[in-house]
């Protein structure tokens, strides 16, 4: 590795740091880039709980609860520029919930998966290696691994005691404030694209089929120890979720927060897993994620020009304009972000600010950058 592309030691020694004018950031924008984010805290209350029941995602009895949920703390993030530490506000080693981001954390499995030939290739059939009843008959049977990575995959059933109609219809502009649910004509798979945890979750249990073991004893295993995280994280599903997996009583996880659940973690951890992205899927000198794998998370779906295989993109800068149009987020409800800014070598991670300050927040460390 070059002295700018250095990896931090293994958890829990702190991260290198940098000041801000050694890493060609001026020290007052940067400063004023982490004011912004801690006085911009989402308007969620701090008790998550009552978040969600409180009907944000959908009406009883829909909204129930079904996974662990837990209090979540104040605005916290940091920034990476050249892999070094430049900022840090707030308490970057509390470990929460962190929603969707957990979908970006799916999609890197996948590729695990893939290379490891357990998924034959991504516009292959799920029947094909999956037979466990849920991608069956005309709907179902056509649907590819890419379609479910892609959320285009229109599947169609209930999962765990949800039906995928919960999130029909589901348009994140309104998230919270727009009707959904409704049973709307499904459409071939591969034609029509829409935000469906139904549907992440069953690309999980599919994934889980073909690993044959707990998923995130394959991310500790192969990403998260390899990247130095802590052991702080912890990756949950549901209390209907549990399958049997070769004989063995294995739970499920989900891909997000939806109904309890999903990734627990600190901003630290998660900033890992942005730098080894950023770099495209390598620590160091080890490669973590499959040689183009980055690339194909990072390509723009047809349907969404946002949207790749689980991650959000700013292709056109037209999601976020104060960032570059290279830029890639794992975006989780409430206010959760890992943002990888390629063009100026950057890595943010925001908990709890204000989505609809993200691009704020962006202008204020964009702008902050002077070579």
């Amino acid at each position: 590795m070059s002295e700018e592309e250095p990896i931090p030691p293994a958890h829990p020694a702190p991260w290198p740091e940098r000041p801000a004018a050694e890493a060609g950031l001026d020290p007052d924008r940067l400063a004023e880039a982490v004011a912004f984010a801690e006085s911009h805290e989402t308007p969620w209350p701090r008790d998550l709980r009552a978040q969600l029941e409180n009907r944000h995602f959908e009406p009883p009895p829909h909204n129930a609860i079904i996974g662990p949920v837990a209090p979540r703390g104040g605005p916290n993030g940091l920034i990476l520029r050249h892999g070094r530490l430049v900022a840090r506000w707030g308490d970057t080693r509390r470990v929460d919930m962190t929603f969707s981001v957990t979908k970006s954390y799916l999609a890197m499995l996948a590729g695990l998966a893939l290379a490891d030939g357990l998924i034959p290739d991504l516009d292959a059939r799920v029947a094909e290696t999956v037979q466990d009843g849920g991608f069956e008959g005309p709907q179902n049977g056509a649907i590819t691994w890419r379609h479910l990575l892609q959320n285009t995959s229109e599947w169609e059933g209930t999962l765990f005691g949800k039906s995928d109609v919960i999130d029909r219809g589901r348009d994140l502009a309104l998230e919270g404030r727009g009707p959904k649910g409704f049973e709307r004509p499904l459409r071939p798979p591969g034609t029509y694209w829409e935000y469906n945890d139904v549907r992440v979750n069953r690309l999980s249990l599919a994934l889980l089929r073909r690993f044959g073991r707990a998923l995130p004893e394959v991310f500790a295993e192969r990403i998260m120890r390899p990247i130095g995280a802590s052991a702080d994280w912890s990756w949950h599903g549901y209390e209907t979720s549990w399958v049997e997996v070769e004989g063995r009583r294995v739970q499920s996880v989900s891909g997000g927060g939806h109904w309890g659940g999903g990734v627990f973690i600190h901003a630290e951890d998660q900033a890992r897993l942005g730098l080894m992205a950023l770099r495209g899927g390598r620590w160091g000198e080890r490669r973590i994620l499959p040689e183009g794998w980055v690339a194909a998370c990072r390509t723009p779906c047809d349907l969404n020009p946002h949207y790749g295989l689980l991650w959000w993109l700013n292709t056109g800068r037209s999601k976020w304009p104060s960032a570059s149009a290279a830029s890639a987020c794992f975006v989780g409800a409430g206010g959760n972000v890992t943002w990888m800014d390629p063009e100026h070598d950057l890595v943010a991670v925001a908990r709890w600010l204000d989505p609809a300050h993200l691009d704020g927040f962006m202008a204020r460390v964009t702008g902050a950058v002077r070579g």
